[in-house]
């Protein structure tokens, strides 16, 4: 075993000190300031991993994690409920700030990390996985092939903890070959049991599961096997894609979105790129202050239900269904563009599409402050077309309890 002091919070969320012999080590549920025994994992030359086996002296912003899974089940699910909220907040400022710093070599000061108004009971969206035994829940820290029995979650919001908790109680309505299992809410509270399968017969309990987990409002149930499109099987008929990609915290997504769209300035007449648009919530507002809008999105599902939006607000909008890199180089040039990519960030090819065509300003939304700081430094990089300065970055807290942020970074035209 040995002993270290940890210094700061890097991203994943583990606690970050040093050996006796120098080297950096990486230990997960450990707080700045603590002084901890740990044991190594896994040693390497330059840095180790190890295990916290026992706090000596607690940090300043340790506090007991509220979850009993969270040290008892060793849940991956949150990183850091052995912080304090200010703990948190100064965490992930910090790993925002280390990505520009270490990668997109630009120091930024810690821009302000606007609050979320729920720290528990905030996910509109909860997967677990199907274990070995029949075992349903999420996935131990750092063992991605092992999954403990979840009895509730509490950052998922209560309706989803309600219909969790009936679906147990009806596990054995559920096909033999379900792999992972979805409990989302839609926008209007709907519940949906999305039920991910592995290959095998076709499941034809949907309706009996349905009946047994209703309460006062049906449950769609969807099918999603594998290869294969999802569909409601059983429940509410709806339009609602519960398979497209939406916030798992609604509300603090619509306040890095507002603030996207306003960071756009003016739009009235401009020509505008949205960048893996989704279900089109930010083409809607663009459109209804008179952008001229290209949305692209590869999700066929969620462009159905932005077309649907679409048509209760009578805007225009010229949607193009397909990834990014590959149809950007057929799209007009645009004066604005706004972006919001999965975790892993922009295809280079999109970048470089970006720089060549020279909108005046570009908007990016990001849940990854490693591949937004990458992003960022190909975007300022004037090698091939126009380069890009960063003029403002602002954070919002829509992941909390865990080393998740949601940023947005604004970049000028050189």
């Amino acid at each position: 075993m040995e002993t270290i002091r940890i210094d700061r919070i890097a991203a994943g969320g583990d606690g970050v000190g040093r050996l006796a012999d120098g080297r950096v080590a990486f230990v997960p549920r450990t707080a700045p300031g603590d002084l901890a025994s740990v044991t190594v994992t896994q040693p390497a030359k330059r840095f180790v991993r190890a295990r916290l086996t026992n706090v000596l002296e607690s940090g300043p912003d340790r506090v007991e994690p509220r979850c009993p899974h969270y040290l008892g089940d060793e849940c991956g699910g949150c990183q850091l409920q052995h912080l304090s909220p200010a703990g948190q907040v100064a965490a992930r400022r910090g790993i925002l700030t280390d990505a520009m710093a270490r990668i997109a070599k630009m120091p930024i000061d810690p821009p302000p990390l606007e609050p979320s108004p729920e720290q528990w009971g905030y996910r509109a969206k909860i997967t677990l996985s199907v274990g070995p035994g029949g075992r349903i829940g999420y996935h131990q820290l750092g063992r991605p092939g092992s999954t403990f029995a979840l009895d509730r979650c509490l950052i998922a919001a209560e309706p989803l903890n309600a219909l969790w908790s009936r679906v147990k109680a009806s596990r054995g309505s559920l096909p033999a070959t379900a792999t992972r299992l979805v409990l989302r809410l839609d926008r209007e509270g709907g519940e949906h049991l999305i039920v991910e399968a592995s290959d095998g017969p076709v499941w034809t309990g949907g309706k009996a599961l349905a009946s047994s987990v209703a309460s006062e409002r049906p449950v769609t149930i969807w099918w999603l096997p594998e290869g294969g499109a999802a569909r409601a099987v059983a429940g509410a008929a709806t339009g609602y894609p519960a398979t497209a990609f939406e916030q798992v915290h609604p509300v603090m997504g619509d306040r890095a979105r507002a603030f996207a769209v306003d960071q756009l300035g003016l739009v009235s007449g401009k020509r505008i790129w949205d960048l893996y648009a989704g279900v089109g919530e930010t083409a809607s507002q663009l459109a209804q202050r008179g952008g001229q809008v290209t949305s692209v999105e590869s999700d066929g599902i969620a462009v159905a239900e932005a077309e649907r939006t679409q048509r209760e607000f009578g805007t225009v909008i010229e949607r193009v269904v397909g990834r990014a890199e590959r149809v950007v180089g057929s799209l007009a040039d645009p004066d604005l563009v706004v972006a919001n990519p999965p975790r892993v960030g922009m295809d280079e090819g999109v970048v470089t599409t970006i720089r060549s065509r020279g909108p005046e300003r570009i908007v990016y939304l990001s849940c990854d402050p490693a591949t937004l700081a990458r992003d960022v430094a190909r975007l300022a990089d004037p090698t091939e077309g126009r380069g890009y300065r960063l003029t403002a970055v602002a954070a919002f807290d829509l992941f909390p309890q865990t080393a998740h942020l949601e940023t947005v970074a604004v970049l000028e035209r050189t």
